[in-house]
């Protein structure tokens, strides 16, 4: 198979992991469970949950245990994206070329749907336990989940959310001030994919260092390609309304340094992550060819 063959092969099956971890919707808040499973199932690359597994497979990874925290990361992942969607933050009415979930189900319903979505992360990632064979892989799984709490909280995404939300005030916001929000806003998801699959495979401290690096200069080289994207792409193929970064008044790279420039920092962030992922004595040949992916995708 090809590198997009095997992609797709690949992204069914986080899908389907996701799928088996997902809520029945029944009971009297069946609402809101099929308001979580309508915004986890309308579409996405699936991208965290498979790079967490290559990551989990770089580093010699065996088992099941991982298969929990592939759902829990994009279980996260997809809750950020509710709730950015909603009327006081994005608002945004289509994503991935459907209507968002507040459009949907309201504004209430939106914010439960994504707070269900957080609590049942956690809960999802805690199965893992039930599949460690010993006391390693016990404190491998205890650790992973610190990593995913981390990145996901205060430290991690919602702090680049929080200074996302006070860039749009109209302050000045200094390129410090924009890489911190790319780095948390969007990195650190990454970061938790990649070193959660290295932890999850016994990789040491200083792997697991490397592989946060490296998901650091992916992440905001993805971002990068997202606003290069929101200037250049069209609605029909981004399957999302364009133009929202210039409509909401944000900083972006492009609009800092331009088209050319904002291009050639993704290249040179992705080269330098390749370097990484080529140091370790194994190799994963399909997770070089997916970071090379991100620079020249369209959507």
């Amino acid at each position: 198979m090809n590198f997009k063959e095997t992609l797709g092969v690949k992204t069914k099956r986080a899908e389907q992991i996701l799928m088996a971890y997902l809520p029945e919707e029944r009971g009297f808040q069946k609402t809101v469970l099929e308001a979580m499973n309508y915004s986890v199932m309308a579409g996405g690359k699936r991208l965290r949950p498979v790079l967490m597994e290559e990551s989990f497979l770089l580093f010699g990874g065996e088992g099941k245990r991982i298969e929990p925290f592939m759902a829990a990361l994009e279980m996260i992942h997809n809750y950020s994206l509710v709730h950015d969607d909603l009327p006081a933050m994005d608002n945004d009415e289509y994503r991935r070329g459907c209507k968002t979930t507040w459009k949907v189900y309201g504004d209430g319903m939106a914010i439960l749907a994504g707070d269900g979505l957080l609590n049942l992360a956690y809960e999802t990632a805690a199965l893992s336990f039930d599949l460690a064979r010993n006391g390693e892989e016990l404190r491998q799984i205890a650790a992973a989940i610190q990593i995913l709490g981390r990145k996901a909280g205060i430290y991690g995404m919602i702090g680049g959310q929080t200074a996302d939300i006070e860039a749009e005030t109209g302050a000045e916001v200094t390129e410090e001030q924009l890489l911190f929000i790319h780095e948390n806003k969007t990195a650190a998801l990454i970061q938790a994919a990649m070193m959660i699959g290295a932890v999850l495979a016994g990789a040491h401290k200083g792997e697991v260092e490397l592989m946060e690096k490296a998901a650091y200069n992916i992440g905001i080289a993805f971002q990068i390609q997202d606003d290069i994207l929101d200037v250049t792409s069209t609605e029909e193929v981004l399957g999302k309304p364009i133009g929202s970064d210039e409509k909401n008044n944000k900083l972006t790279y492009v609009s800092l340094h331009g088209l050319e420039k904002a291009g050639k920092e993704v290249e040179r962030l992705s080269q330098e992550a390749l370097s990484i992922l080529r140091s370790f004595e194994r190799k994963n040949e399909f997770l070089e060819e997916l970071v090379i992916s991100l620079i020249t995708r369209d959507k």
